[in-house]
């Protein structure tokens, strides 16, 4: 279970990523540092107890919302100097390196775990609380199995699976989930102040 401590973090995940936002294909805007507001989002717990899993929805000033999984770890990831978002400092735990969760393989192992059933979202910001407004659907009863690194596209990063691919969506809309195979959606706060629901993460077969 993870522990949400009410402490500071300087630089805060929102100076985090409005710095690194702007070096993604899949980013909306134009020049210049982007204005973020958080939207919502939702939390995975590591079994282990290392490393935080954040889920991290945020909306910029021409109204785009992206979707940023990120994980947290007391020491840097082997290999992933690529996807280093940043580092921190936490007010309790100390320096802590922040990357894309996306090529963290403790974040997609819970990821695909909470697909299978095997894993419940968290509340982003309160502690052992369960998140159920985040819900999820498998394709099937076969392991989801990753079989190469994930990639980056205009819209979305793909995980490469065994029989079908993962696309974690990095701009969301909202909509209702549509692909049958699996799907992982949930709600955020609309620039307008409503609450809409979309999708975060589908699976297609090949």
């Amino acid at each position: 279970m993870a522990v949400i401590h009410q402490t500071y973090v300087k630089p805060t995940k929102l100076e985090l990523l409005t710095s690194w936002l702007p070096s993604r294909p899949w980013y909306r805007g134009g020049a210049g540092e982007p204005e973020l507001t958080k939207a919502g989002g939702f939390r995975l717990d590591d079994p282990e107890g290392e490393v935080g899993i954040e889920f991290i929805i945020v909306t910029d000033a021409s109204d785009t919302t992206y979707f940023v999984p990120l994980t947290y770890r007391g020491v840097p990831l082997d290999g992933a100097d690529h996807a280093l978002i940043g580092t921190t400092e936490h007010g309790v735990l100390g320096r802590r390196w922040v990357y894309d969760g996306c090529h963290d393989p403790v974040m997609v192992a819970q990821l695909l775990a909470l697909i299978e059933g095997r894993a419940e979202p968290q509340a982003q910001s309160i502690t052992d609380t369960p998140d159920r407004e985040v819900t999820h659907t498998r394709p099937d009863t076969a392991p989801l199995t990753p079989t190469s690194a994930p990639a980056d596209t205009d819209d979305t990063t793909d995980l490469p699976l065994a029989d079908a691919t993962l696309h974690i969506h990095r701009v969301l809309r909202p909509a209702s989930p549509e692909d049958p195979t699996g799907h992982v959606s949930g709600p955020w706060d609309a620039p307008d102040g409503t609450r809409v629901r979309g999708t975060f993460v589908t699976i297609t077969a090949p």
